[in-house]
């Protein structure tokens, strides 16, 4: 049975089954992130591995950059491109840059889904001497009475841990892996951890909108969806904290 993220390729390959909802209700990043990767990169191009339906690249293009995305979704690939995004399918690990190279590398909430060793390869070929490479996680903390509604509804339904929460501390873990993978090709410098944190205040209604787009939960039946979210009782505005934890290196001569 698959253990790690990137082997478990049903969940990876899930949510482009309603992108739209994805780009909807699926958070961005913290102006701070998209300010230091803007300041530590030596140039404007940026490739964006697993963008999705453009959430990252959005912002960033919004910083002047001008960004590619590797998507190995078609479904989510096509909804960044109708925002004006290009965007090539194809696994980073498979994806050829035919001798194209980048300012900066990112990838946002997608790196657990590649394999470290092969991914670090490929960040490897396609990023410029001096280039940056950022992957990062938004690590969630909803009010402790909103998480534990939505835990005791997902409960039963999908893998959840002894708590429900998926913070900064939930995700350090991935990154570390990330790290260590980047460590692992001797082409970059020692990858530091950055920790970012922000706030973003919801309604019921966007975050159950948010929850049905989570790995395993979109997964589920739409009847037992249906009666999962309607059985989470949060109040009707709340603010959630977010913590962005990143592995950022550079890569050497």
């Amino acid at each position: 049975m698959p253990t790690l993220p990137h082997e478990q390729r049903a969940v990876a390959e899930s949510f482009g089954a309603d992108a739209e909802r994805y780009d909807r209700a699926r958070p961005g990043y913290p102006d701070a992130l998209i300010e230091r990767i803007v300041a530590q990169s030596p140039g404007t191009s940026v490739l964006d591995v697993g963008c999705g339906t453009g959430i990252v690249a959005r912002q960033l293009r919004a910083a002047g950059r001008t960004v590619l995305g590797v998507d190995p979704d078609e479904r989510m690939a096509e909804v960044a491109r109708r925002q004006g995004l290009e965007v090539e399918v194809a696994k980073i690990e498979e994806w050829d840059p035919a001798g194209r190279v980048f300012d900066a590398v990112v990838a946002g909430q997608t790196w657990h889904w590649v394999e470290p060793g092969a991914g670090a390869a490929a960040v490897a070929r396609a990023l410029r001497p001096g280039g940056l490479v950022a992957l990062f996680w938004n690590g969630v903390e909803p009010p402790p009475e909103v998480a534990e509604a939505t835990a005791e509804a997902l409960r039963g339904h999908v893998p959840l841990p002894p708590r429900f929460s998926f913070g900064g501390e939930a995700y350090r873990p991935l990154a570390d892996r990330a790290a260590d993978g980047l460590r692992a090709t001797n082409a970059f410098t020692d990858p530091e951890p950055w920790t970012l944190p922000w706030e973003r205040e919801y309604t019921r209604a966007d975050w159950l909108e948010q929850l049905s787009t989570s790995g395993f939960v979109n997964r589920l039946p739409p009847a037992t969806l249906s009666a999962v979210l309607a059985g989470i009782r949060t109040p009707d505005a709340f603010v959630v904290r977010y913590s962005t934890v990143v592995a950022a290196a550079h890569r050497r001569p």
